[in-house]
């Protein structure tokens, strides 16, 4: 993961604290917390408003929640006809994009390929006798474009369906809640800010501020580091949430939706997007989201829109696709930064990397 400091889930640099003193956290957002530092106070009514939006977001989209929107799609024997809220047009576009972008590799129904492999409801980590044999597109599983009929914010099924949008979900609830600090948040300036959603970051602020790059090998040093005043950056690594199957194998969250299975020549991820300069300032609303307008599954929004409305969004979810697609391929679609570490230890980043790796 990657944060503002050495560690991310530590407090913030003192350098940080002193520019961004006041602090909401969050602590059960998402299963990870989120923090929100700013440099002018918040109202407790806006804290009040983001604690129960949180639990909004929670309710439709949450696969850890059997009474959720997405949970009551996976236990729906027939399928049927789900009905989410309208802020959830921009996810769901995005993950059009990304599905097509991947060649089907980042699919929200490779839910059912986590639960079989054990990172289900009960976090049991236990993997079913039977994975390997359904795991995967390839199996029969259930995939995005040809099982999940998708009419704006309402999504169709006939038969079970578990999706998991935890590829993009942390980075959008913190671009949607960018919207509800608006212009200011009721102060008569723009305020500066940092979201901190499990270490998916949005940074909206006057000068640059440091942020580590975490060693997936060892938690506690950095192997590089970024400077960034205005967009998001995420990452991704299995460093952090892993467990072994009976036979001893190591298995983690970021699989290849095609087949199923964790990808295991990728260590960790690392994804700039700076929205266009003259979106800096555009928000997306929790309320009447402006992150997408989509109506159906045939309107295709551009790059730059796509990061001046949800930066964190595409952010998180391309930290995850650079597991599955080639750095140039996702290029093709989407305008990004971003710096790779394999397996071997090998070290890649593009020309324009907000930062680098520390040589030795």
């Amino acid at each position: 993961m990657t944060g503002p400091t050495q560690r991310p889930h530590d407090r913030p640099h003192v350098r940080l604290t002193e520019r961004l003193p006041h602090v909401a956290a969050f602590p059960e957002a998402l299963g990870t917390g989120l923090l929100l530092h700013t440099d002018v106070a918040l109202d407790d009514g806006l804290g009040n408003c983001i604690d129960m939006f949180i639990s909004t977001y929670e309710a439709a989209l949450s696969r850890f929640k059997d009474d959720s929107t997405v949970g009551r799609m996976r236990t729906a024997t027939h399928g049927g006809t789900f009905d989410f809220p309208d802020w959830t047009s921009g996810l769901f576009c995005l993950y059009d994009r990304l599905f097509a972008a991947t060649d089907g590799a980042i699919d929200p129904c490779v839910g059912e390929d986590l639960i079989r492999l054990g990172y289900d409801e009960s976090y049991s980590f236990t993997t079913a006798p039977d994975a390997a044999e359904h795991a995967g597109a390839i199996h029969g599983r259930a995939v995005w474009s040809a099982d999940v009929e998708r009419h704006g914010t309402t999504l169709i099924t006939h038969s079970p369906v578990a999706l998991d949008f935890g590829a993009c979900g942390k980075g959008y609830l913190a671009d949607l809640l960018a919207g509800m600090l608006g212009d200011g948040a009721g102060h008569p300036q723009p305020i500066q800010y940092v979201i901190d959603a499990g270490g998916d970051l949005l940074v909206h602020t006057d000068e640059p501020i440091t942020i580590a790059l975490e060693d997936p090998a060892d938690p506690a040093n950095a192997v590089g580091a970024v400077e960034i005043s205005q967009g998001a950056f995420c990452a991704s690594s299995p460093s952090r949430r892993h467990w072994s199957d009976a036979a001893g194998h190591q298995l983690h969250h970021l699989l290849n939706a095609i087949d199923g299975l964790p990808v295991d020549d990728v260590a960790a991820t690392w994804v700039a997007v700076t929205p266009p300069s003259s979106a800096i300032t555009t928000k997306t609303s929790a309320h009447g989201s402006n992150a997408s307008t989509t109506a159906n599954r045939d309107t295709d929004d551009s790059s730059n829109t796509v990061a001046a409305h949800v930066p964190v969004a595409l952010a998180d979810g391309l930290a995850t696709a650079l597991f599955t697609t080639s750095a140039a391929q996702l290029r093709a679609h989407f305008d990004f930064e971003c710096a790779i570490l394999n397996a071997n230890r090998a070290a890649a980043q593009s020309p324009n990397f907000p930062g680098g790796f520390f040589t030795h």
